[in-house]
């Protein structure tokens, strides 16, 4: 149905596939599952889904390469799915641009959670209002940090005069520092206010993300503070 969040499934056990589909169908998604890699950039590319959940050993082509082809393409959310919780996994999907990921084995109603925290933040990119910030200054809504400018209203970043192309997850990653330049937040409250985790969540997603920001707005302007977090500075 066209009111119907479009999810695109990419894995390759049957069993796992056609249980997962069925599981997400129930909970009112309309899921397109491909069995590999090839198949599941075609099906991204003919049906532009809504999120892409994708398995990381999959045929053909693999899931870290798939969420970067999808990446060149689109900034649409990608979740990895792995069975293990092994840091090189984990890594390589996010550094691939996917914006979260799920450990196999995963309860049905996790994984709709995550789904769903990730399609509530890619809807709702702005965060909220901000506020004017310290050592930073304020023109209608965009905020200069030195040569990097953010346009808190019309969702854009330029670093000297320049567009940086920042996926929505990077947005709301950028925008919670800028709401408080000089203020060290914590990986756990970023974990909360950007991933929306209610729960203990893998502060690996952050620093994966924060490097990936950092190679986009300059690996000077956000600061690691040792133990306790990062901080942009003003």
């Amino acid at each position: 149905m066209a009111d119907q969040t479009h999810v695109l499934f990419v894995e390759d056990d049957d069993v796992i596939r056609e249980a997962t589909q069925l599981a997400l169908e129930r909970d009112g998604f309309a899921v397109t599952a491909m069995p590999d890699g090839l198949s599941g950039l075609e099906s991204f590319r003919a049906d532009r889904p809504d999120i892409a959940l994708l398995d990381v050993m999959v045929p053909g082509l693999d899931g870290v390469s798939l969420c970067r082809r999808i990446r060149d393409e689109s900034t649409v959310p990608v979740i990895m799915l792995s069975a293990r919780a092994d840091s090189i996994d984990v890594v390589l999907g996010l550094e691939a641009g996917a914006d979260d990921y799920v450990t196999k084995p995963f309860d049905g109603a996790v994984l709709v959670a995550r789904i769903r925290a990730v399609l509530r933040r890619f809807g709702h990119a702005t965060g909220g209002d901000r506020g004017d910030g310290a050592g930073s200054s304020v023109d209608g809504g965009v905020l200069t940090f030195g040569e990097l400018e953010v346009d808190t209203e019309g969702m854009e970043v330029r670093r000297a005069g320049q567009p940086v192309a920042l996926t929505p997850t990077e947005m709301r990653l950028l925008l919670e520092f800028s709401s408080a330049p000089g203020t060290v937040l914590s990986r756990d409250k970023l974990l909360e206010r950007v991933w929306d985790y209610g729960w203990g969540g893998d502060t690996r997603v952050v620093d994966v993300h924060v490097q990936r920001l950092r190679t986009k707005i300059g690996q000077d302007r956000i600061e690691t503070v040792r133990g306790f977090g990062y901080k942009l500075k003003a």
